[in-house]
């Protein structure tokens, strides 16, 4: 039996997002300090918004305003997946290691849209 949501830490796309942002700024520490106001920065920036715009949304009064969060989140995540390109190809990551955060911020995103879809289906 599945447990009732009373918060958006039950939600497991909030947790799954919340995961990729500790990975990523554990990542972001192997960067050279040359990039601690570049790419550093706009990771771990971009990763805290996606688990925050969830939250966010899931404290608004509205479907409405919950469905435009979630897009925001989902908009932050395809920003960070293109930040780990550009790590990836400067090579401050090492090719696995950055397929493992592309993989989950993959399920983030495919968990995200779905989200999105319920919820645009109930109104």
């Amino acid at each position: 039996m599945a447990s009732e949501i009373q918060s958006y830490k039950d939600l497991l796309v909030w947790q799954k997002a919340f995961d990729l942002g500790l990975a990523i700024y554990r990542a972001a520490a192997r960067f050279p300090d040359t990039e601690r106001y570049g790419l550093i920065s706009q990771l771990r920036r971009g990763s805290v918004s996606i688990a925050s715009d969830i939250a966010e949304g899931y404290g608004r009064q509205s479907t409405q305003d919950y469905i435009r969060f979630l897009r925001m989140a989902r908009g932050a995540l395809y920003e960070l997946q293109t930040q780990l390109l550009f790590a990836e190809r400067l090579e401050y990551l090492p090719p696995e290691l950055s397929a493992r955060l592309l993989e989950q911020s993959d399920e983030c995103g495919r968990m995200l849209t779905g989200l999105i879809h319920s919820l645009d289906d109930r109104r």
